[in-house]
């Protein structure tokens, strides 16, 4: 995207893989709740998330040391135009599927033509994007583009590509457990029970086991994933040795209850993993669409009361320090005080739609750490009464005397969220608000969502060092309205969506990045989401068998290192 990729033509391996990694043995994840379906790539159903990485590639690869930079995988060269209104890939002689079968430019045409109309939302923004694809040679195809975006020509290259062949009198959107996908990948499904297990394993014939792209990596024989009806649960096998690893997101809990015997003994290992990438944004969102969280003042009156230094403590021992904004820890994020510069000049613009803060600058409520809240909640009751909502016989209500009431919509298993939930509601009580809380199963929290069929739940977004067109599936307008889009909160914003246009129209890195904190302002002052701690590092327990890199990526522990750069040393 900019500049020259890091590693040469003739890199041995992405510089966080060990090159001379054993191959063999067996890693065992948990998941909480269940599985309905084995194709990652509809919308119908309930997929293991693990699936659409560990079996299926594109025609590129991603080092997660460069957030700009992609590398072929399955084709072996790429040429795109200056201005990146077009690219070519042509595949790789050696490129097979699972079964065998060569990988075709019609296959790579069906699954981009397939997954753009037919597929999971995620892959329907770009195929808008698509003038044209067409066949230019025996193993190439080029792509022409009807956007002046700049990413595109690198979002190609990261489609999954799928068999043609496979879904000939098929119905792509209606297979779940009967019609398993064919891949390209390393690992294929070999084993599964409906809801409560699924394992895969390695192909011996995997056809890119020798390329430096792929060498130190993909090296388990079998990875297993175990479901569990919560939580608690799901740590309770891991301590009895069920699962050889488990990711911790609570650091009180890393240090006060992993101190089982498997640990003191040494057979698991307590590793922290750090990073370089943003924070991304992890909270509780709320439904804009809705009353009466379509007005900001309530939204903030929201935060007001909503207690972190208090809620941080008592749920994570204050460890854990708060998320700032969908961008913090990371130079893209919104710098403190008046925007300034190119930031500024990106914003005036749409000065006139900004929320307070915008411009001058905002910071999230912050409490005196204790329970009580006072000067927070009074704060809370003057925007509330603002925006029309006054208490009345000890109810809040307004002036149609519709009380304020709402719900929170949560996943069956989530005990942890549930726990933050609780301390809330009392002090909303206070506020003279009633809080619902609707715990449901996987596949009802999924139909809910999609149909945007809550008032707050849950959210998490995971946001990288090179953001693009996801950030249109994220928060663009055009998601408000349409069934299960990511822009849960409902934004409809001119100037995320002109901001995320000018951040991918640009050639220039100091543009970029000022359109990234300027986009991060709008959405922190648009008060969508109450933000909860940062994962500011990765802790990861695991069986000492399991062993990883010394050198690890910038990106830490996200896709591409758990279980990708990972191997098992019976020694």
């Amino acid at each position: 995207m900019y500049g020259a990729p890091a590693l040469p033509p003739d890199f041995v391996s992405l510089p966080y893989a060990n090159p001379d990694a054993p191959k063999g043995g067996r890693i065992v994840f948990g998941n909480t709740g269940g599985f309905d379906s084995l194709n990652p790539f509809v919308q119908k159903g309930t997929a293991p998330w693990q699936l659409r990485f560990w079996g299926y590639e594109s025609l590129m690869g991603r080092s997660w040391d460069e957030p700009f930079t992609l590398y072929g995988l399955l084709a072996e060269s790429i040429r795109t135009a200056p201005d990146r209104s077009w690219v070519e890939f042509t595949l790789r002689p050696e490129a097979r599927f699972s079964d065998g079968s060569p990988v075709t430019v019609e296959d790579v045409i069906w699954s981009y033509e397939t997954l753009g109309t037919q597929g999971h939302l995620r892959y329907r923004g770009f195929a808008s994007q698509i003038q044209s694809i067409v066949q230019t040679g025996e193993r190439s195809l080029k792509i022409n583009f009807n956007t002046d975006d700049r990413e595109l020509a690198l979002i190609a290259g990261m489609r999954p590509i799928l068999k043609k062949a496979q879904w000939q009198g098929v119905d792509f959107t209606a297979s779940g457990l009967d019609n398993i996908p064919i891949g390209t990948g390393a690992y294929v499904i070999s084993d599964f029970e409906a809801g409560r297990n699924v394992t895969l394993r390695r192909n011996p014939d995997y056809w890119a086991k020798e390329l430096p792209f792929r060498r130190g990596t993909q090296n388990f024989d079998e990875m297993r994933i175990e479901f569990y009806g919560d939580g608690t649960v799901l740590f309770e096998a891991f301590k009895a040795g069920e699962l050889t690893v488990m990711r911790e997101f609570n650091a009180e809990k890393w240090d006060a209850q992993y101190g089982f015997p498997a640990v003191l003994r040494g057979d698991v290992i307590k590793s922290e993993i750090p990073h370089q990438r943003p924070s991304g944004m992890t909270g509780f969102v709320m439904n804009t669409r809705r009353a009466p969280f379509d007005d900001w003042r309530v939204r903030e009156a929201m935060l007001l009361a909503f207690n972190f230094e208090y809620i941080n403590d008592t749920v994570t021992g204050g460890a854990q320090p708060r998320i700032t904004s969908y961008f913090s820890s990371s130079e893209l994020a919104m710098q403190p005080g008046p925007a300034t510069g190119k930031v500024l000049e990106l914003l005036e613009p749409y000065a006139d739609a900004l929320l307070p803060g915008a411009l001058e600058g905002y910071a999230l409520p912050a409490s005196d750490g204790t329970a009580r809240n006072r000067g927070n909640l009074r704060r809370a009751v003057d925007l509330l009464a603002a925006a029309g909502w006054t208490v009345q016989n000890g109810e809040l209500r307004n002036a149609q005397g519709t009380p304020f009431a709402f719900e929170v919509l949560l996943r069956q298993g989530d005990g942890g969220n549930q726990t933050v939930i609780e301390i809330y509601s009392r002090a909303l009580s206070r506020l003279g608000i009633q809080v619902d809380v609707s715990t449901v199963d996987d596949a009802q929290y999924a139909a809910r969502i999609d149909q945007y069929d809550f008032d707050m739940t849950t959210f998490r977004r995971e946001l990288s060092l090179s953001p693009g067109n996801e950030q249109r599936l994220y928060w663009g307008s055009d998601g408000v309205d349409v069934p299960g889009t990511r822009n849960l909160m409902g934004v409809a914003s001119g100037a995320v969506d002109g901001l995320i246009d000018r951040m991918l129209a640009t050639d220039s890195r100091e543009e970029f990045t000022a359109a990234v904190r300027a986009l991060d302002r709008v959405l922190t002052t648009g008060r969508y989401v109450i933000p909860l701690w940062q994962y500011d590092v990765g802790r990861i327990a695991h069986a000492r068998k399991l062993r990883f890199p010394e050198q690890l990526p910038i990106y830490g522990d996200r896709t591409g290192f758990l279980p990708d750069v990972w191997w098992y040393d019976e020694d």
